[in-house]
């Protein structure tokens, strides 16, 4: 790989573009560039969960391995037409949500961000990812080249982000917080 970022800036974007995986300069707001942009930010926000502390060894070796592969999502959608997610990845987040998600009780309500630092950190993650699926999206529906598994595999990566909230949250000792949906709903006054 030798020595690609020995200069960090060119000024080449000066002018608000940017240069993508195939040479091409697009406006840096461009649908394409916040889809990516935003990947990077959701594999920051897991970076977030792995220096939690109390992440176990399977969440965070499941972690890692997402990060891997989302910084071949972000140059799958850098590069026009790049293939780097595949069917294969997507089954294998279903395999391992399903992993984590059988021990679990099943949930009646649905619950509020928090239940310690790992877990409240993993659900800004799984925002973030939900934010970048939307761009996906939209990004998708603007230019053919862009293929329906990344857009899969942000929406399963999604659900397993919930998943290991719930189980950090669990593992920290803090445990859920479910929503009181009832809270608003008082007696009228005669």
């Amino acid at each position: 790989m030798g020595n690609r970022l020995s200069k960090i800036y060119t000024r080449t974007g000066d002018d608000g573009s940017t240069g993508l995986g195939d040479g091409s300069r697009v406006p840096k707001d461009s649908l394409r560039v916040a889809a990516y942009g935003t990947v990077d930010e959701l594999n920051s926000a897991i970076g977030m969960v792995l220096a939690s502390d109390g992440v176990d060894d399977a969440v965070r070796e499941t972690l890692t391995q997402v990060q891997h592969e989302l910084f071949d999502l972000g140059g799958e959608l850098c590069i026009p037409g790049m293939a780097m997610i595949d069917d294969a990845d997507i089954d294998r987040l279903e395999q391992v949500l399903d992993g984590f998600n059988e021990p679990l009780p099943p949930l009646k309500d649905f619950i509020l961000p928090g239940g310690g630092m790992a877990a409240s950190c993993c659900h800004l993650a799984r925002t973030v990812c939900r934010r970048a699926e939307r761009e996906v999206i939209a990004l998708r529906r603007e230019e053919a080249d862009v293929r329906p598994q990344a857009q899969r595999y942000l929406n399963r990566l999604s659900d397993l982000l919930f998943v290991l909230c719930r189980v950090l949250a669990r593992a920290s000792g803090h445990g859920e917080v479910l929503w009181q949906h009832e809270r608003r709903r008082k007696p009228k006054a005669g």
